[in-house]
């Protein structure tokens, strides 16, 4: 049996999926630039990640897609979290002081308990995770005999863990960027930005 092939095939559509900067993808670059915690939230992430696409291959889709009203129902809490989020945001941006050096130094940042909710939440009330991580991986990997299934889940798992370990320490080198209030004023604005934006291409 060739696993290359399913192999390759799930790392390249896993990472096509995950790529895009999202809420999640945010949070963890922010984590990263901040150097806090950068090992546990790119962990948990990967981790969050693999355990939905082990559902998908093994057919959790097909369930989820006989009911269209779970999709709506994260929808709408995945618009209130957001909007939320942005408020924070941008209550973190205005209240960074001029003369801090960095955001660590001028808001309080997340306990490790903080950090997991915020990304079980941020990963599991995202109804697009579900639309293609569980439901579009799931539907790929249903091409496959059972036993490149495996290869297939691997090599998506594999993308996964590559991204998230990547941007996590990844950002940590764009550090030397952020020494200046006006960097995280920028960054903290720009994410509240991003959530509304996501919170309304959602609700629309």
């Amino acid at each position: 049996m060739n696993i290359l092939y399913p192999l390759i095939k799930g790392f390249i559509a896993s990472g096509c999926l995950i790529i895009a900067i999202g809420a999640q993808n945010a949070f963890v670059i922010k984590q990263g630039l901040r150097r806090h915690l950068t090992l546990l939230t790119a962990l948990v992430c990967s981790l969050i990640d693999a355990g939905l696409i082990i559902s998908g291959v093994l057919g959790l889709g097909q369930i989820i897609s006989t009911y269209p009203e779970f999709i709506e129902f994260t929808k709408y809490f995945a618009s209130i979290f957001l909007f939320i989020y942005g408020i924070i945001a941008f209550r973190s941006a205005f209240k960074i002081k001029k003369t801090a050096k960095t955001s660590a130094d001028a808001i309080a940042l997340p306990t490790i308990k903080e950090t997991i909710i915020l990304l079980l939440a941020l990963s599991l009330l995202n109804p697009h995770v579900y639309l293609d991580t569980v439901i579009l991986l799931g539907s790929i990997a249903s091409e496959h005999q059972a036993d490149e299934k495996l290869y297939f889940c691997l090599g998506a798992i594999i993308a996964s863990f590559s991204w998230f370990f990547a941007i996590s320490y990844g950002a940590q080198l764009l550090n030397p960027f952020f020494q200046k209030d006006s960097s995280w004023k920028f960054i903290d604005g720009f994410t509240g930005l991003m959530m509304w934006g996501i919170a309304f291409t959602l609700l629309i």
